[in-house]
């Protein structure tokens, strides 16, 4: 990993925009919110509304709308001078190197809410990039080829994760089991960093391509490609190899293996509770309005509700609007080994602790690809998954046991 001794920032020149946009928005959702309410109550007195259900008529609604307007033009006023001034600020705070702080925070607010922050091209939103020794790959420099080697292992992170986390510790001593395998192997890690908020079929047609341009633009031959895959990662990977059938590309024929760890193949109900709440703060006119609360989760989060890797599964279809899984089933990929770790906080298995217990996010037989529709289930080979017990979702990425499984299924 790089250690590079440039100083390291909590802040960058375009954040100032960022933030004002992300000002500009919340003005504007609560300002609809409170417009909302106030409809509601008078829509049972018998009051009329305005253009649409939500909104209040005559001198309320252009009180409303005033705000709104306000808000937008001077939000788009600071937002336009900030603009000009971001190249002298870049100028003035130099190129110091991310602080894990920072990566860590725009992580997180990119899976809550990544997909608004793209749709509104805010500097936050997170662009998918390849890494290598914690810079963005730049094919136009690419790493020497007495760097890397022929054997590329491709580590892809969970919701609201980057790929800085996947350094983590045990008893105190630094854990990386990409760095393990690399050591053990000979392969080379390179890390993959997106915005977890879109759609995770969106992110997977953007993987297919970034790992194509790899391929092509790798200082020495590619001979083979493994992933390593925590939580939504799992899903992205299978979403890019889902998205390559109509358009033949040249990097799934080197991919020889996956590892999931920890993966919601089939959604966890930690996101179908979350739609729980949607259902019940829509059910009364009073309650209705806040119902957008619970709608600020992202794309990507609600892909989890069942684990939706193809872009038929949401296309069309009102995301927070309750409904039974009608995912079409995508199977393994045929010709690749594929591993499956599952967590269970229990000592042992039992039919409840597997539904409901789990890893404290995913269920167990989830993470292991079971259904109970036989078109549905994985079909991992026998000796193709492994179960640790007493172990959370983020421990996965520093248990001994698990390191110690993968690197021998590896290297059989």
């Amino acid at each position: 990993m790089s250690t590079s001794k440039t100083p390291r920032h909590h802040w960058r020149a375009s954040d100032l925009r960022a933030i004002t946009l992300l000002a500009t928005d919340a003005t504007t959702a609560v300002t609809t919110m409170a417009e909302g309410v106030h409809q509601s109550v008078w829509r049972t007195l018998g009051a009329p509304g305005g253009t649409s259900p939500a909104q209040a008529r005559g001198l309320t609604g252009l009180i409303y709308r005033s705000i709104t307007g306000v808000t937008h033009r001077v939000g788009g006023s600071i937002t336009a001078a900030l603009t000009r001034l971001e190249p002298l600020l870049q100028r003035i705070e130099g190129q110091g190197d991310e602080s894990l702080e920072r990566a860590a925070v725009l992580a997180a607010l990119n899976g809550v809410m990544g997909d608004r922050l793209q749709a509104s091209a805010n500097p936050l939103a997170t662009p998918m990039t390849l890494r290598f020794q914690n810079r963005p790959l730049d094919w136009a420099a690419p790493p020497g080829a007495d760097q890397v080697s022929g054997k590329v292992l491709v580590v892809i992170h969970g919701l609201c994760m980057n790929e800085r986390q996947w350094n983590s510790q045990h008893a105190g001593a630094p854990v990386n089991l990409a760095e393990m395998l690399r050591e053990a192997e000979g392969c080379t890690p390179v890390y993959v960093r997106y915005n977890s908020g879109l759609h995770v079929s969106e992110n997977g047609h953007l993987l297919a391509r970034q790992l194509e341009d790899l391929v092509r633009c790798w200082p020495v031959p590619v001979t083979e490609l493994s992933v390593l895959a925590h939580s939504m990662g799992g899903l992205v990977t299978r979403s890019a190899l889902a998205s390559v059938t109509a358009k033949p590309l040249a990097w799934p024929g080197l991919l020889k293996s996956i590892v999931f760890l920890g993966t919601p193949h089939h959604g966890s109900p930690l996101e179908r509770a979350g739609n729980w709440v949607d259902v019940v703060l829509g059910s009364t006119p009073y309650s209705r309005p806040f119902a957008k609360l619970g709608q600020l989760r992202s794309a990507g989060v609600t892909d989890l509700r069942y684990g939706l890797v193809l872009d038929t599964d949401w296309q069309g279809i009102e995301r927070f609007r309750r409904q039974p899984d009608s995912r079409t089933p995508v199977p393994l990929p045929a010709g690749v080994a594929c591993f499956a770790v599952a967590a269970t906080t229990a000592s042992k298995r039992s039919p409840l602790a597997d539904r409901l217990v789990g890893d404290g996010l995913v269920p167990l037989h989830s993470a292991l690809g079971e259904h109970d529709d036989p078109h549905r289930c994985l079909n991992f080979g026998p000796d193709h998954h492994y179960i640790a017990y007493r172990t959370g979702h983020l421990a996965l990425l520093s248990s001994p046991a698990v390191a110690e499984q993968v690197m021998t299924w590896l290297k059989r």
